[in-house]
């Protein structure tokens, strides 16, 4: 019977039933067969929801959302361009920059891909870049959004595996920058071989005047993150306070957002904060019952039957999240897969803080793997350009993303080296 209902489950995704609905059906079949009642799951539902932490996630998207309408991309695209807009492919670099510091703002990839897009993808096709690789900087650096703290991801993976999200923040800070550090490489190989123009250099007044302007959004992470590693706040105080300063910067400061126009930007973050929060609370049913059903008992004893050791049980992990990455959403990747695969960490020697940064680094790249890569289909409807386009443009920066998840799995002090220098 278990058999029929994973055969209905990979049946229903395919049909395109949202994931929400095929986990909740799942889950609720799965324990109807076992006979335990739905008024349980109900309550175990609002159990796993009570939970402080996870009101930090609808904060960060309400800033996302605030931040993205509001002109603040803006500020940051005009400081970065009067500094590293005058080399040969300064309009992608431009881009990097931009998307690592709005990444440390809102901590959402689609959001940071979005709001740099519609900005950046029409200044470089202006500059005659190809569409193909405009659509490719711009999706690619948009991932940045989930490593670079504070990120949703790292929230959702800190509940789940009961782990300190203010040390998960840290580990993602040396992958991100290395990633960016990837991603410019390539750019400027890929801009000297098609001899793309090079800006003229801004005087030193306006590289001044952009630098001051955007000085109130580069507050922002200094303000949240500098509170939250300072002790002032909590993770969810943090996101909060992330959430007015938005609020505030959108309004008074860039005015991309009028007072009439708050409720609906308010609508659309609630909108999007539940769709999310809807996911994980059937994504915690459906892993509530792998836990009671024994599989991550099961789990553990066949890794430790098998003689399996940690780099080989990594490799299987990264090949089936990327598997999974092509047909899920981000956290539904993550609230299926957990339950099972953290019982095993602990076996194996496994650091969860590491492995918390090779599956947000796996989530990235599921970002940008189709047929559901998000980032894809956000360019894609920025640029009008066909998903085959977008597709090519970001190949290169998948390769070196690939590249990338091989070194922050098998080099953990790529991402521990920092937490444990912070905090010992």
């Amino acid at each position: 019977m278990t058999g029929a209902v994973g055969i209905g489950f990979i049946l229903l995704l395919f049909l395109g039933v949202p994931i929400w609905l095929v986990l909740g059906v799942t889950a609720s079949t799965l324990f109807a067969i076992d006979g335990q009642p739905l008024v349980g799951i109900a309550q175990k539902v609002m159990d796993e929801l009570n939970s402080s932490t996870l009101l930090a996630v609808p904060y960060f998207v309400a800033a996302a959302v605030f931040m993205e309408r509001g002109h603040v991309a803006r500020a940051l695209i005009g400081a970065a361009e009067a500094w590293v807009g005058g080399v040969r492919g300064g309009l992608g670099l431009v881009c990097v920059v931009s998307c690592t510091i709005f990444a440390a703002m809102c901590g959402s990839s689609v959001a940071t891909a979005m709001a740099m897009g519609t900005i950046l993808v029409p200044a470089m096709l202006r500059a005659n870049y190809e569409r193909h690789f405009a659509s490719g900087i711009v999706a690619a650096s948009g991932t940045l959004g989930i490593l670079i703290p504070p990120s949703l991801a790292f929230v959702v993976y800190g509940v789940l595996a009961d782990q300190a999200i203010t040390r998960l923040f840290l580990a993602g800070v040396i992958p991100g920058l290395l990633q960016a550090g990837l991603i410019a490489f390539w750019i400027l190989r890929y801009s000297g071989q098609k001899g793309y123009r090079r800006d003229e250099p801004l005087s030193r007044e306006e590289k001044l005047r952009r630098t001051v302007h955007a000085l109130p959004a580069l507050s922002v992470p200094v303000i949240v993150l500098g509170g939250l590693y300072g002790g002032i706040v909590t993770i969810t105080e943090s996101a909060a306070l992330s959430a007015i300063v938005a609020v505030l910067l959108a309004i008074l400061v860039y005015r991309g957002v009028r007072p009439g126009q708050i409720l609906a930007v308010l609508a659309e973050a609630i909108r999007n904060a539940t769709a999310i929060m809807i996911i994980i609370a059937v994504a915690l049913v459906f892993g509530h019952w792998m836990t009671e059903a024994g599989i991550a008992r099961q789990a553990v004893e066949f890794v430790t039957q098998a003689g399996i050791s940690w780099w080989q049980f990594l490799i299987a992990v990264n090949i089936i999240l990327l598997l999974l990455g092509m047909i899920l959403e981000v956290f539904a990747v993550m609230l299926l897969t957990l339950p099972v695969i953290l019982p095993v960490l602990s076996e194996l020697g496994i650091d969860p803080i590491h492995f918390g940064v090779v599956i947000v680094v796996n989530m990235e790249l599921a970002l940008l793997t189709p047929p559901v890569g998000l980032n894809l289909f956000v360019i894609s409807n920025i640029t009008r350009a066909p998903l085959s386009d977008v597709v090519r443009g970001t190949t290169p920066f998948l390769l070196l993303m690939l590249g990338l998840l091989l070194l922050v799995t098998y080099v953990p002090a790529l991402s521990l080296w920092l937490p444990r220098l912070v905090y010992g």
